[in-house]
């Protein structure tokens, strides 16, 4: 076995990436704070292909350096929009027909495993702050929660973290 080297990996250039017909998940970030957060979040829609990121609320944008240093170039590549009013981005979404899904702990989520989209079906994913989590607007907006099970003492993965579990997770099952 001997490892790959970049040049021979076969990626896209950006321009074909662009061209490229999309997966159909949407990613919306709702306040997340860390802009390393908001790179990777660049640099896993970038991998898996996906549709557009959402920059609602306080998340930080592009250009800036710690977000630049974590998509690797990947925030050319993604489309993204920034956005103030999370509510108005997902009634939007939601009018062309995406299912919201919300990664939050709530009284009625359903754990990643147990959860099957709908082939076909259209997602805009939800992911909130490091601290408070998604905001209640975009709770009582969403069609679904969606949580990874865990089995340690802390509750919660890191957003980064969750984001790539959950996209590549949903992908595999459209």
């Amino acid at each position: 076995m001997k490892q790959l080297q970049l040049q021979e990996l076969n990626r896209l250039n950006e321009s074909d990436f662009k061209a490229l017909k999309k997966n159909p998940i949407v990613i919306v970030l709702d306040s997340v704070r860390s802009l390393n957060n908001v790179g990777s979040a660049f640099r896993t829609a970038d991998a898996l292909a996906l549709e557009k990121i959402y920059l609602c609320g306080i998340t930080g944008t592009p250009p800036h350096r710690d977000i630049n240093k974590t998509a690797l170039g990947a925030q050319n590549s993604v489309d993204w929009e920034p956005q103030n009013n999370i509510s108005e981005v997902l009634k939007n979404l939601k009018s062309v027909g995406y299912k919201i899904l919300v990664a939050e702990q709530t009284n009625k989520s359903v754990m990643l495993n147990e959860y099957q989209p709908k082939i076909g079906s259209k997602l805009a994913i939800i992911f909130g702050n490091e601290v408070n989590g998604v905001s209640q607007e975009a709770l009582e907006l969403s069609d679904t929660a969606i949580e990874i099970p865990q089995y340690g003492t802390k509750h919660s993965f890191n957003v980064s973290v969750s984001l790539g579990i959950i996209t590549w997770d949903i992908l595999q099952k459209l």
